[in-house]
Protein backbone atom coordinates (compact mmCIF):
# COMPACT_ATOMS: atom_id res chain seq x y z
CA UNK A 1 0.00 0.00 0.00
CA UNK A 2 1.43 3.37 -1.02
CA UNK A 3 1.17 6.58 1.03
CA UNK A 4 -1.93 7.89 -0.79
CA UNK A 5 -3.80 4.61 -0.34
CA UNK A 6 -2.76 4.49 3.32
CA UNK A 7 -4.13 7.97 3.93
CA UNK A 8 -7.34 7.36 1.95
CA UNK A 9 -8.07 4.27 4.05
CA UNK A 10 -7.44 6.29 7.22
CA UNK A 11 -9.95 8.93 6.09
CA UNK A 12 -12.53 6.22 5.33
CA UNK A 13 -12.09 4.51 8.69
CA UNK A 14 -12.21 7.79 10.65
CA UNK A 15 -15.52 8.67 8.98
CA UNK A 16 -16.97 5.27 9.86
CA UNK A 17 -15.74 5.56 13.45
CA UNK A 18 -16.57 9.19 14.27
CA UNK A 19 -18.89 10.39 11.42
CA UNK A 20 -16.29 13.15 10.77
CA UNK A 21 -15.49 13.50 7.07
CA UNK A 22 -11.86 14.57 6.68
CA UNK A 23 -12.47 15.08 2.97
CA UNK A 24 -14.19 18.34 3.93
CA UNK A 25 -10.87 19.77 5.10
CA UNK A 26 -8.12 21.18 2.90
CA UNK A 27 -6.16 18.01 2.24
CA UNK A 28 -2.60 19.36 2.07
CA UNK A 29 -2.87 21.28 5.34
CA UNK A 30 -4.81 18.55 7.13
CA UNK A 31 -2.55 15.76 5.96
CA UNK A 32 0.57 17.69 7.01
CA UNK A 33 -0.77 18.28 10.52
CA UNK A 34 -1.85 14.67 10.93
CA UNK A 35 1.46 13.36 9.62
CA UNK A 36 3.25 15.45 12.25
CA UNK A 37 1.02 14.04 14.99
CA UNK A 38 1.29 10.47 13.70
CA UNK A 39 5.09 10.66 13.57
CA UNK A 40 5.23 12.24 17.02
CA UNK A 41 3.23 9.31 18.38
CA UNK A 42 5.55 6.77 16.75
CA UNK A 43 3.35 5.30 14.01
CA UNK A 44 4.85 4.59 10.59
CA UNK A 45 1.52 4.40 8.72
CA UNK A 46 -1.90 6.04 8.99
CA UNK A 47 -3.59 2.66 9.19
CA UNK A 48 -1.55 1.81 12.28
CA UNK A 49 -2.34 5.26 13.66
CA UNK A 50 -6.07 4.64 13.15
CA UNK A 51 -5.94 1.27 14.91
CA UNK A 52 -4.43 3.01 17.94
CA UNK A 53 -6.95 5.86 17.81
CA UNK A 54 -9.85 3.41 17.76
CA UNK A 55 -8.65 1.84 21.01
CA UNK A 56 -7.30 4.85 22.93
CA UNK A 57 -9.72 7.69 23.79
CA UNK A 58 -6.95 10.06 24.83
CA UNK A 59 -5.28 9.61 21.47
CA UNK A 60 -8.64 10.12 19.74
CA UNK A 61 -9.17 13.37 21.62
CA UNK A 62 -5.67 14.57 20.73
CA UNK A 63 -6.36 13.76 17.09
CA UNK A 64 -9.65 15.69 17.19
CA UNK A 65 -8.05 18.65 18.92
CA UNK A 66 -5.39 18.69 16.20
CA UNK A 67 -8.24 18.91 13.70
CA UNK A 68 -9.28 22.14 15.48
CA UNK A 69 -12.62 20.69 16.51
CA UNK A 70 -13.93 22.93 19.29
CA UNK A 71 -14.33 21.18 22.61
CA UNK A 72 -16.93 22.27 25.11
CA UNK A 73 -19.35 20.52 27.44
CA UNK A 74 -23.02 20.37 28.27
CA UNK A 75 -23.94 21.47 31.81
CA UNK A 76 -20.55 23.10 32.34
CA UNK A 77 -20.39 24.01 36.06
CA UNK A 78 -23.48 21.90 36.65
CA UNK A 79 -24.39 23.48 40.00
CA UNK A 80 -24.94 26.84 38.28
CA UNK A 81 -27.25 25.25 35.70
CA UNK A 82 -29.15 23.66 38.56
CA UNK A 83 -29.78 27.13 40.03
CA UNK A 84 -31.08 28.26 36.66
CA UNK A 85 -33.30 25.18 36.38
CA UNK A 86 -34.71 25.23 39.91
CA UNK A 87 -34.95 28.96 40.54
CA UNK A 88 -34.88 31.34 37.60
CA UNK A 89 -36.54 29.42 34.75
CA UNK A 90 -39.61 28.61 36.90
CA UNK A 91 -39.85 32.29 37.89
CA UNK A 92 -39.78 33.33 34.23
CA UNK A 93 -42.35 30.73 33.19
CA UNK A 94 -44.75 31.90 35.89
CA UNK A 95 -44.75 35.33 34.24
CA UNK A 96 -44.78 34.22 30.62
CA UNK A 97 -45.26 30.80 29.04
CA UNK A 98 -42.95 31.73 26.17
CA UNK A 99 -39.68 33.25 27.39
CA UNK A 100 -37.07 34.99 25.24
CA UNK A 101 -33.59 33.53 25.74
CA UNK A 102 -30.24 34.18 24.09
CA UNK A 103 -26.95 32.28 24.30
CA UNK A 104 -24.24 34.78 23.32
CA UNK A 105 -20.90 33.46 22.02
CA UNK A 106 -22.40 29.97 21.94
CA UNK A 107 -19.38 28.22 20.35
CA UNK A 108 -20.34 24.71 19.20
CA UNK A 109 -23.82 24.75 20.73
CA UNK A 110 -23.58 22.89 24.02
CA UNK A 111 -24.77 25.90 26.01
CA UNK A 112 -27.96 26.80 24.06
CA UNK A 113 -28.93 23.14 23.74
CA UNK A 114 -28.52 22.77 27.51
CA UNK A 115 -30.71 25.82 28.00
CA UNK A 116 -33.40 24.54 25.62
CA UNK A 117 -33.50 21.17 27.39
CA UNK A 118 -33.89 22.80 30.79
CA UNK A 119 -36.75 25.02 29.61
CA UNK A 120 -38.46 22.07 27.94
CA UNK A 121 -38.30 19.91 31.04
CA UNK A 122 -39.49 22.74 33.26
CA UNK A 123 -42.48 23.72 31.15
CA UNK A 124 -43.34 20.27 29.80
CA UNK A 125 -42.22 20.11 26.19
CA UNK A 126 -40.31 21.75 23.37
CA UNK A 127 -43.35 23.31 21.71
CA UNK A 128 -42.94 27.04 21.04
CA UNK A 129 -39.45 27.13 22.57
CA UNK A 130 -37.00 29.27 20.61
CA UNK A 131 -33.53 29.85 22.01
CA UNK A 132 -31.36 32.28 20.04
CA UNK A 133 -27.67 31.42 19.83
CA UNK A 134 -24.91 33.48 18.25
CA UNK A 135 -21.19 33.26 17.63
CA UNK A 136 -18.61 34.94 15.42
CA UNK A 137 -17.03 31.63 14.29
CA UNK A 138 -18.67 30.10 11.19
CA UNK A 139 -16.99 26.75 11.82
CA UNK A 140 -18.30 26.57 15.37
CA UNK A 141 -21.81 27.46 14.18
CA UNK A 142 -21.70 24.69 11.56
CA UNK A 143 -20.83 22.16 14.25
CA UNK A 144 -23.56 23.55 16.50
CA UNK A 145 -26.19 23.19 13.77
CA UNK A 146 -25.00 19.63 13.06
CA UNK A 147 -25.52 18.73 16.72
CA UNK A 148 -23.01 15.86 16.82
CA UNK A 149 -20.89 15.57 19.96
CA UNK A 150 -18.19 13.39 21.44
CA UNK A 151 -18.99 11.32 24.50
CA UNK A 152 -16.75 13.52 26.65
CA UNK A 153 -18.97 16.54 25.90
CA UNK A 154 -22.04 14.85 27.39
CA UNK A 155 -20.49 13.40 30.54
CA UNK A 156 -22.35 15.84 32.84
CA UNK A 157 -25.72 15.53 31.11
CA UNK A 158 -28.29 14.08 33.57
CA UNK A 159 -29.36 10.56 32.58
CA UNK A 160 -32.98 11.49 31.88
CA UNK A 161 -31.92 14.31 29.55
CA UNK A 162 -29.39 12.09 27.79
CA UNK A 163 -32.02 9.44 27.10
CA UNK A 164 -34.61 11.92 25.85
CA UNK A 165 -32.61 14.39 23.77
CA UNK A 166 -29.65 12.42 22.38
CA UNK A 167 -29.18 9.44 20.09
CA UNK A 168 -25.94 7.52 20.51
CA UNK A 169 -23.95 6.64 17.40
CA UNK A 170 -20.79 4.85 18.50
CA UNK A 171 -18.67 7.33 20.46
CA UNK A 172 -20.73 10.22 19.10
CA UNK A 173 -24.05 11.57 20.36
CA UNK A 174 -26.55 13.26 18.04
CA UNK A 175 -29.00 15.92 19.20
CA UNK A 176 -32.60 14.96 18.41
CA UNK A 177 -34.30 16.82 15.58
CA UNK A 178 -36.93 18.43 17.82
CA UNK A 179 -34.25 19.86 20.10
CA UNK A 180 -32.32 21.16 17.08
CA UNK A 181 -35.47 22.95 15.93
CA UNK A 182 -35.70 24.78 19.27
CA UNK A 183 -32.35 26.58 18.82
CA UNK A 184 -31.71 29.18 16.13
CA UNK A 185 -28.03 29.80 15.36
CA UNK A 186 -26.77 33.01 13.76
CA UNK A 187 -23.43 34.71 13.20
CA UNK A 188 -22.79 37.78 15.33
CA UNK A 189 -19.98 40.08 16.40
CA UNK A 190 -20.77 41.01 20.01
CA UNK A 191 -18.69 44.17 19.95
CA UNK A 192 -19.98 45.57 16.65
CA UNK A 193 -23.52 44.28 16.12
CA UNK A 194 -26.73 45.55 17.68
CA UNK A 195 -28.55 43.28 20.14
CA UNK A 196 -32.21 42.41 20.15
CA UNK A 197 -34.01 43.72 23.25
CA UNK A 198 -36.50 42.48 25.86
CA UNK A 199 -34.73 39.22 26.66
CA UNK A 200 -35.83 37.31 29.75
CA UNK A 201 -32.45 35.57 29.92
CA UNK A 202 -29.04 36.16 28.39
CA UNK A 203 -26.33 33.54 28.89
CA UNK A 204 -22.76 34.66 28.14
CA UNK A 205 -20.18 32.49 29.86
CA UNK A 206 -16.41 32.08 29.67
CA UNK A 207 -16.06 34.65 26.90
CA UNK A 208 -15.62 38.01 28.64
CA UNK A 209 -12.21 36.92 29.96
CA UNK A 210 -10.81 37.36 26.45
CA UNK A 211 -11.83 41.03 26.20
CA UNK A 212 -10.17 44.20 27.46
CA UNK A 213 -11.74 46.10 30.36
CA UNK A 214 -13.07 48.70 27.92
CA UNK A 215 -14.71 46.01 25.79
CA UNK A 216 -16.20 44.35 28.87
CA UNK A 217 -17.70 47.65 29.96
CA UNK A 218 -19.28 48.13 26.53
CA UNK A 219 -20.66 44.60 26.47
CA UNK A 220 -22.18 44.77 29.95
CA UNK A 221 -23.92 47.98 28.89
CA UNK A 222 -25.23 46.29 25.75
CA UNK A 223 -26.35 43.16 27.61
CA UNK A 224 -28.17 45.24 30.23
CA UNK A 225 -29.94 47.21 27.51
CA UNK A 226 -30.93 43.95 25.80
CA UNK A 227 -32.64 42.61 28.95
CA UNK A 228 -36.19 43.44 29.91
CA UNK A 229 -36.67 44.84 33.44
CA UNK A 230 -36.31 41.82 35.72
CA UNK A 231 -34.38 39.86 33.11
CA UNK A 232 -31.37 37.73 34.07
CA UNK A 233 -27.76 37.81 32.84
CA UNK A 234 -25.92 34.51 33.51
CA UNK A 235 -22.11 34.81 33.30
CA UNK A 236 -19.15 32.44 33.63
CA UNK A 237 -17.39 31.25 36.76
CA UNK A 238 -14.43 33.62 36.22
CA UNK A 239 -16.49 36.63 35.16
CA UNK A 240 -17.99 38.17 38.28
CA UNK A 241 -19.23 41.74 37.72
CA UNK A 242 -17.73 43.78 40.56
CA UNK A 243 -19.81 46.93 40.09
CA UNK A 244 -23.09 45.71 38.57
CA UNK A 245 -25.00 48.80 39.69
CA UNK A 246 -23.39 50.94 36.99
CA UNK A 247 -25.16 48.74 34.43
CA UNK A 248 -28.48 48.82 36.30
CA UNK A 249 -27.90 45.20 37.34
CA UNK A 250 -28.01 43.60 40.78
CA UNK A 251 -26.60 40.24 41.91
CA UNK A 252 -29.30 37.66 42.69
CA UNK A 253 -27.12 34.54 42.98
CA UNK A 254 -23.52 33.60 42.22
CA UNK A 255 -22.90 34.60 38.57
CA UNK A 256 -26.53 35.67 38.07
CA UNK A 257 -27.53 39.33 37.71
CA UNK A 258 -31.00 40.83 37.40
CA UNK A 259 -31.83 44.01 35.54
CA UNK A 260 -33.49 46.48 37.90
Amino acid sequence: MNDDEDFALFVKKIKEFTTIDLNQYKEAQMRRRLTTLRTKKGFSTFVAFYEAISKDKNLLYEFLDRMTINVSEFWRNANRWEILEKKFIPEMLQQNRKIKCWSAACSTGEEPYTLAMIIAETRGGLQDIQVSATDIDDGALEKARAGIYLDRSIRDVPANYLKKYFKQNGIMYNITSDLKAAVKFQKQNLLLDKFEINHDLIVCRNVMIYFTEEAKHLLYQKFAHALRPGGILFVGSTEQIFTPGQYNLEPVDTFFYRKK
